[in-house]
């Protein structure tokens, strides 16, 4: 109910159908002539079966209510029948309608249009035909049911039905076109608008001439008229015209001077022949007017055709020509002629020349053209087509090859009656296939040349091609690698080596593997010799196997090389773990890369071993191997030999793989490319822990010999002393012991006690000198003092004292601070110096178990350099009374020593002292002056 409701059409347009529906009922009335008879033509029918066949089947009811609206109104006005026959009539009017617009949009499929004649045959048979039987069963049924002016079924219903069929021929395609074309305007040239006037006059004198009864015998002469408007104006011009035909006919009518109107006897005759007069101009009309379309169409679609028949010869990338029978051109499509430069090819024309040969001597290359013309010529004569490349002029003068081909057309007897010419355009094509030409003899060339044997095979395994350089080195062929039965024969390959290289073959044929072999390979001249052969497979686009690309190196030369490297290096290999070292191979950046076996079965690790978590082999190896004492001492040697390519030498203790640790002898050396770049390090270690322990017995032997020297120096020395000193010393007692008598005496004797104290001081003086001569023994010479880096001293120092260090397990650390400016020193007593406090502080440590290190630090405060030793003993009780001679906090010591070192340093201006530290140990502590004074 909604659909229904929300389809309803616009009022005006409801309006303009209820107006129309009232005219076509004013027009039956005026028409209805028949006495006693009520029925006439009836235009409604026609207006409303268009308008139903134009709109959709939800805007029906209000097309039917605004329709019986118009049928009572008309009931009321004209016809004054009773309402129940009015409405069954209106009913039956209704019925029809909606029949005929439900058969014509069915039989059409879609909205009518009458543009074709099947279209029209539908109109006019099912909604003018077959429709109108239920309005003139039902009407005629009604007004027989009534009474209405005793009219009878029988006598109604055939001028129902022709009434209503002549009402929708005419009014039908009327309101079809107002409704289809309401907002549109047709346009008309002017031409066509003076045809349309003149065939309306035409139409009108016809119409008026015809119709009436004084002038022409016969109505049917308006026909030729109505088919002139059918023709020209198609149904536009039909419903224009039957629509003045019924408006002529009803004023003629009216007026009685139709043929159609006589007295009461004839005039149900009259009646009928007029409805058919108006069915048969309506239907031929119509008829003519739809075959007119359709030609027009087919007209209007052969000429589209041929527009674009003419378009795609044009535009196709092909040159077309056509040819008479006889083979003379007559037609050059537009893309051929642009080529040649030409407007037509009448421009082909010469004197004494047929256009044929004309126009291939024109625009054929020279050398192709006769062959061209005599091959066209000979197909011409024999019917036979014909292709060949050849090449023609372009309208630039540049020759371009093309591919021509030609066709005759025959009829149905067989006879040539044209021939069709085309040529396609070939030249990158023939410029590609001459590069491709050159390029495939280019690679055969270079295949043939290439140093090394390239062969092929099928997806079977069957040799299919070989290279020249092949055929000669091998001085076999195809043939040869083929047996009779069309296997491989392997003939090419050593007998040693032909079964295992067939097994390497036919697994890669079956799977599909690449192939690699080495074999000793046949030689035309000479013994077999060593090939390396590969092969891979090219595959199509499904992955299956086309053929087979081998190629054969020789690598006779390389495998002798490598037997002789492999001899080479197993007797290196035996030499190096035949030498009584430890051998090892670092790369540039110290990791290391070899052990020999000797070093393997030393530390029972070989190098893969120290792969650890932290990716840095050299640390694992150095924490794994070195004794923690040497590590730090070891680290700083070998990265300053990585870093500077300085020769590395070190001695250091290694841990066996039973645990134990032995003294070793490290060296190692660079190995440099022709740039000068690292490549490697060589080094190896010797076992000297024998050694050491025969030189710490000789050091413990001689530091015991060199004590006793040293007592028995001290011994000497004191003899001298006393030898010395005691002649000065006895004198002073024994002048002393008489300058007590002298005072003594009563009196006291003072002159001769002056004297006696004199000599007391001379014997004084006596004693100095001897001690100043002493001392002067101790006093070193300013002459061998020379500028020396503080840095060469400590480090030199450090040196003397390593193996001590070690042996007492202790570790020094060297502390330089950098760019310190050399100094004026003597370097024998400033390094024996640094030796004296770093043996003092060893001793110092004695007591000491863990932690036991030993810093020597050097630095430049201020215009001095600061060099300190520090220890962590126990520290030293009597800070300034250990510089004093013979002074010693050791069992055997003599005290001498620090005496002696305050004394050097302060002949060479600087200063020694020592300080207890904060937690533990003593610092002792000296300066030498940047700018010394030789003293």
């Amino acid at each position: 109910m909604m659909s229904v409701w929300s389809s309803r059409p616009r009022l005006q347009y409801l309006g303009l159908f209820f107006a129309a529906y009232v005219l076509g009922c004013g027009f039956a009335d005026a028409l209805a002539i028949v006495p006693g008879i009520t029925v006439s033509i009836w235009p409604p029918a026609g207006v409303f079966v268009a308008t139903l066949i134009l709109t959709a089947p939800y805007t029906w009811p209000w097309w039917m209510l605004s329709g019986c609206l118009a049928e009572m109104f008309a009931q009321f006005v004209w016809f004054h029948s009773p309402l129940p026959v009015g409405l069954l009539i209106y009913a039956g009017n209704a019925l029809c309608a909606a029949t005929g617009a439900t058969l014509v949009n069915l039989a059409c499929g879609r909205p009518l249009r009458m543009e074709t004649l099947r279209e029209v045959l539908a109109f006019v048979w099912l909604g003018a035909g077959v429709a109108p039987l239920a309005s003139a069963t039902v009407g005629s049924a009604a007004l027989a049911w009534f009474g209405v002016e005793d009219q009878s079924f029988a006598e109604v219903w055939p001028l129902f039905w022709i009434g209503d069929a002549t009402g929708i021929l005419l009014v039908g395609p009327l309101s079809l076109m107002v409704i289809q074309h309401w907002h549109g305007r047709t346009r008309l040239s002017a031409a066509r608008w003076t045809e349309a006037s003149l065939l309306g006059l035409v139409f009108l004198a016809a119409a008026a001439l015809s119709l009436s009864t004084d002038y022409l015998a016969s109505a049917y002469i308006i026909m030729p008229p109505l088919l002139w408007a059918a023709v020209r104006f198609e149904f536009k011009g039909v419903a224009v015209a039957l629509t003045l035909l019924a408006l002529i006919t009803m004023a003629l009518t009216i007026s009685g001077g139709s043929h159609f109107v006589g007295d009461p006897e004839t005039q149900r005759e009259k009646q009928v022949m007029l409805q058919l007069f108006l069915a048969i101009s309506a239907f031929s009309s119509l008829i003519v007017a739809a075959i007119s379309r359709q030609n027009q169409k087919a007209l209007l679609s052969l000429g589209e055709r041929e527009r674009e028949l003419s378009q795609l010869v044009d535009m196709v990338p092909v040159h077309i020509r056509r040819m008479t029978a006889e083979g003379e051109p007559i037609f050059f499509n537009k893309r051929l002629l642009d080529f040649f430069g030409l407007d037509s090819v009448t421009r082909l024309d010469k004197q004494g020349m047929s256009r044929l040969a004309a126009a291939i001597h024109a625009l054929v290359h020279p050398d192709d053209a006769a062959e061209l013309l005599a091959t066209a010529r000979h197909s011409f004569a024999t019917g036979e087509p014909f292709a060949q490349k050849y090449r023609m002029r372009r309208a630039d003068g540049v020759y371009r090859w093309v591919d021509g081909r030609g066709e005759p057309l025959r009829d149905q007897g067989g006879a040539i009656v044209q021939w069709y010419v085309i040529s396609i355009d070939i030249d990158d094509e023939m410029r590609a296939q001459e590069a491709l030409r050159r390029s495939e003899r280019q690679l055969q060339q270079m295949i043939d040349a290439v140093p090394a044997l390239i062969w092929c095979m099928t997806p079977e395994g069957i040799p299919c091609y070989l290279n020249k350089r092949a055929v000669d080195v091998t001085g076999l062929t195809v043939k040869d690698m083929v047996s009779p039965e069309g296997s491989r024969t392997l003939a090419v390959i050593h007998p040693d080596e032909r079964e295992a290289v067939e097994g390497v073959f036919a697994h890669a044929v079956s799977t599909g593997t690449p192939i690699i072999a080495r074999y000793r390979q046949h030689r035309a001249k000479g013994p077999h010799r060593w090939v390396e052969s590969r092969s891979e497979p090219l595959r199509d686009e499904t992955g299956a196997i086309i053929q087979w690309y081998g190629v054969s190196v020789d690598i006779d030369d390389l495998v002798k090389a490598q037997d002789d490297l492999r001899n080479r290096e197993r007797e290196l290999s035996q030499l190096v773990d035949m030498v009584p070292s430890l051998l090892w191979r670092l790369s540039p950046k110290g990791e290391p890369t070899f052990f020999s076996k000797r070093l393997v079965e030393f530390c029972g690790l070989d190098v893969s071993d120290f792969d650890g978590p932290r990716n840095d082999r050299l640390a694992e190896a150095i924490a794994t191997l070195f004794h923690p004492d040497d590590i730090v001492r070891l680290e700083e040697t070998l990265k300053r030999s990585l870093a500077t390519g300085e020769s590395f030498n070190l001695s250091y203790r290694m841990r066996r793989a039973d645990g134990t640790y032995r003294w070793m002898s490290g060296r190692a050396e660079p190995l440099r490319d022709d740039d000068g770049r690292i490549v490697q390090w060589f080094g190896l270690s010797h076992d000297i822990d024998d050694q050491v322990r025969i030189e710490e017995e000789l050091h413990m032997a001689r530091e015991s010999l060199a004590r006793a020297s040293q007592i028995a120096s001290l011994a000497e020395l004191s003899a001298a002393i006393a030898h010395e000193v005691n002649q000065p010393l006895a004198a002073i007692v024994a002048n002393s012991s008489a300058c007590q008598g002298w005072l003594a005496a009563t009196p006291p004797n003072l002159e001769r006690a002056q004297k006696t104290v004199e000599r007391i001081i001379d014997s004084a003086h006596s004693a100095s000198d001897v001690v100043t001569h002493i001392r002067a023994l101790f006093r070193p010479s300013v002459e061998t003092r020379t500028k020396t880096t503080i840095e060469s001293v400590v480090f030199g120092a450090r040196d003397l004292m390593a193996e001590e260090a070690a042996r007492r397990r202790i570790r020094m650390t060297m502390d330089v601070e950098g760019n310190l400016p050399p100094v004026l020193l003597d370097r024998i007593q400033v390094q024996q110096i640094l030796v004296n406090l770093i043996r003092n502080g060893m001793d110092a440590m004695n007591a000491v178990t863990e932690d036991r290190v030993l810093k020597v630090r050097a630095h430049r405060p201020g215009e001095v350099i600061e060099i300190d030793v520090i220890d962590r003993g126990g520290g030293v009780s009597s800070p300034e009374k250990i510089f004093e001679p013979f002074f010693t906090t050791k069992e055997r010591g003599m005290g001498m020593g620090l005496a002696i070192c305050r004394s050097i340093v302060e002949s060479h201006g600087g200063q020694l002292w020592v300080e207890n530290n904060e937690l533990e140990g003593a610092t002792f502590r000296f300066t030498l002056p940047i700018e010394a004074e030789l003293t």
